[in-house]
């Protein structure tokens, strides 16, 4: 079903999967590319542009925060997308005149345009306060606390070993990459015909 698809690639805007733990760090730039992870040997971290060395140890934080929650997104996203072609949807209305069978006969940016304004205002609200709430937390993680973690629900890691963690972390962050290429390619195909051959043709596109 396209809006609730939707809807859930708007959720993962504050969702996480597994956290992640940052030793303490400097005001200046000390950490690199390799230190915080995400790199799959025997390939390192792609950086053409230098953007780790753009700023301070919390600016590099953030960026892999950034990304992390990007590839989040874009992993919610593209199941959305791939959801949505199935034909799956949830049963009953969305509201008084618009009903979650009609909404999955779009594509989801079509769904997301014909969902009420009310609507709309409550999934950027609830994405507002879980945003909030990764980003409220005593340490933050640009001052060496734990990268953004799960909202709704939370999800505890604490028996998992590190040298299981950081696999996984590694994976979720490969996996998001490929996760934001397909999502690219799925808007595209939507708003550029023809520009995916893969997907020309397809109506769930």
């Amino acid at each position: 079903m396209k809006s609730a698809a939707l809807c859930l690639s708007l959720f993962g805007a504050a969702a996480a999967f597994a956290p992640a733990s940052m030793k303490p760090v400097s005001t200046q730039v000390s950490l690199s590319l390799d230190d915080i992870g995400g790199s799959s040997l025997p390939l390192r971290n792609f950086d053409p542009l230098n953007l780790a060395t753009f700023g301070s140890d919390e600016t590099l934080l953030w960026f892999r925060a950034a990304e992390l929650k990007h590839c989040r997104v874009a992993m919610v996203a593209t199941t959305g997308y791939l959801v949505n072609a199935a034909g799956i949807h949830f049963p009953g209305m969305l509201s008084g005149d618009i009903s979650f069978e009609s909404l999955s006969t779009m594509s989801p940016p079509d769904a997301w345009a014909a969902v009420p304004v009310a609507g709309k205002a409550q999934i950027l609200a609830t994405i507002f306060i879980a945003e909030m709430i990764t980003e409220s937390k005593n340490v933050h993680y640009t001052k060496g606390g734990p990268l953004p973690t799960m909202v709704f629900p939370a999800i505890d890691f604490s028996g998992v070993s590190e040298k299981t963690m950081e696999r996984k972390r590694t994976s979720e962050l490969n996996n998001g990459r490929l996760a934001q290429i397909a999502i690219m390619s799925f808007l595209a195909a939507h708003y550029i015909p023809g520009s995916v051959p893969a997907l020309a043709g397809n109506p769930a596109f």
